[in-house]
């Protein structure tokens, strides 16, 4: 039983990183942040690719997440990032940066 739990531990030291703290450096940050103004108008509409387009070019967002009932999403804050949550008919709920 030994044998099987030291290499777990070195596996898990290794995740940890030798600080114990993040990089070194900040992530870089992404031209032109999302903006939130203007988003109102997606809400009560079907969710689709080409809303989805239309969404990123209002809001200058560079990357679109869908976020569907009950999913499960990283917390992470993401300047150039557009967040759509919609409900289980597809219809768009909230629309937001981040």
């Amino acid at each position: 039983m030994r044998t099987a739990v030291l290499p777990l531990l070195s596996l898990l030291a290794a995740c940890a990183g030798a600080s114990g703290q993040g990089p070194a450096t900040p992530p870089p940050t992404a031209e032109g942040s999302c903006r939130n103004e203007g988003l109102d108008r997606f809400i009560g509409q079907t969710a689709s690719a080409a809303i989805g387009a239309d969404m990123l070019r209002a809001s200058g967002a560079r990357t679109l997440r869908w976020s569907a009932p009950g999913m499960a999403m990283t917390m992470d804050f993401r300047p150039d990032r557009l967040t759509v949550s919609y409900d289980g008919k597809m219809v768009i709920t909230t629309a937001r940066c981040g």
